[in-house]
């Protein structure tokens, strides 16, 4: 970054100045965790009593907490990892339950989210019949936002006594997460105008009487691959459009990813099963309490505490499972 010249080229500048900044503060947490580490050492040499104990344990815990962030920035070897994300939630076998069932995880992960000092932007909510989302679609903006929430991607599972029935009887509700990466806008994703279908339509939700009157929000669907996205979150239809259309480059960039990785477990003999019915992972309601990750069988008892956005331990388990090459 001292060599002149540096600045000439500003794409160029700008990436190594982004991974400066990143490993920089990488090594800066690795500094600070290693000094609180050594302190507390030191303070249980000097603890008079089983309270100052206490106050030590507590702060291993957050220390441990904080190293399970660090190893995960080690696992983080992806072309897009580092970068931003973008979610999509939507709702699936299981009519009005499947699309309540959407909102909760869309809660549920905008919570997890400001939990990990992540900022999100909603780019489009499609309300149900009755109750709940159709689909949502947000980003998170954040070091490894995009290496953190793969571990998201694929149908969950939703087990309770449906609110929505007048007998109370229990429901099983699916709804489906995608995780892309945000693309920059300097990377060269080429798409053939000829492959796309766009439509417009009136943008639903809160946004006063402008929402009613004008066809501001887009809807582009990708012929070749079946991939739709669409954006209402602008007033203006050219701006809807733009920013469906780096959503889309997002997906297909994603797109790659996941053939390329499906060859690569075809050439480990992994099977790979993405149908609609394979869910990640299970939240169960009733008539016990627990979430279980199928891929890596981590089960979590407090199934509420995960449903308001604890999701760290699952994430992390999968990850390292993920790098140890034992899960596809």
């Amino acid at each position: 970054m001292g060599e002149p010249g540096f600045w000439d080229d500003q794409q160029r500048a700008a990436k190594i100045s982004s991974d400066h900044a990143r490993l920089t503060r990488r090594v800066e947490r690795y500094d600070r965790l290693t000094s609180e580490s050594d302190d507390l050492t030191e303070l249980v040499g000097l603890a008079d009593d089983d309270g100052e104990l206490d106050e030590v344990a507590a702060s291993v815990d957050a220390l441990k907490r904080e190293l399970a962030r660090l190893q995960e920035d080690a696992l983080f070897t992806g072309e897009y990892d580092a970068g931003d994300a973008v979610v999509s939630i939507h709702g699936g076998t299981g009519g009005t339950d499947a699309q309540d069932w959407a909102e909760i995880l869309l809660r549920m992960y905008l919570r997890w989210a400001a939990n990990r000092g992540f900022k999100t932007e909603m780019i489009e909510e499609s309300p149900g019949e009755e109750a709940g989302l159709k689909s949502a679609t947000f980003t998170v903006a954040g070091e490894n936002a995009y290496g953190t929430l793969k571990a998201e991607r694929g149908v969950h599972r939703l087990v309770r006594l449906s609110p929505f029935d007048s007998a109370h009887r229990r429901h099983t509700s699916f709804a489906q997460v995608i995780v892309s990466p945000l693309v920059p806008d300097d990377v060269d994703l080429a798409i053939d105008e000829g492959d796309l279908r766009i439509d417009t339509y009136r943008a639903s939700g809160a946004g006063g009487q402008h929402v009613n009157k004008t066809d501001s929000a887009v809807r582009i669907t990708h012929i070749p691959t079946g991939i739709v996205v669409q954006c209402q979150n602008e007033r203006s239809q050219l701006s809807n459009r733009q920013t469906a259309m780096r959503i889309l480059k997002s997906r297909l960039a994603e797109h790659e990813l996941e053939k390329r990785e499906a060859e690569l477990a075809r050439e480990r003999g992994a099977v790979q099963d993405t149908g609609f019915g394979s869910q990640i992972r299970s939240y169960v309601l009733h008539p016990y309490q627990l979430v279980k990750d199928h891929r890596t069988g981590v089960e979590e008892g407090n199934a509420q505490g995960v449903l308001d956005g604890d999701l760290d331990e699952l994430v992390h388990a999968y990850l390292l499972a993920k790098a140890a090459g034992t899960v596809a």
